[in-house]
């Protein structure tokens, strides 16, 4: 399991998340507060709170999560 935090601030952000989310063969959910929702669900994602960062946890192995995240870097909270 891996863990990083996205903004995704349009439709568009959220349609391409939810693409990439669904190539994927593990699990992954997405943490907005106390809230935690399928990643590959656009309804679920529509359910959270999208004005600040949320975190993105993947359930797959960590080479398969770092190629993920490459895929996902746009979208990434830079610190």
């Amino acid at each position: 399991m891996k863990k990083t935090r996205i903004i995704l601030s349009s439709i568009d952000d959220i349609k391409s998340f939810v693409a990439y989310a669904t190539a994927q063969s593990c699990a992954i959910d997405l943490m907005s507060g106390r809230y935690t929702v399928d990643g590959k669900s656009i309804m679920g994602i529509f359910s959270l709170d999208l004005s600040s960062p949320i975190e993105v946890i993947y359930y797959g192995n960590d080479s398969d999560a770092d190629s993920f995240f490459t895929i996902i870097d746009d979208f990434k909270v830079k610190d």
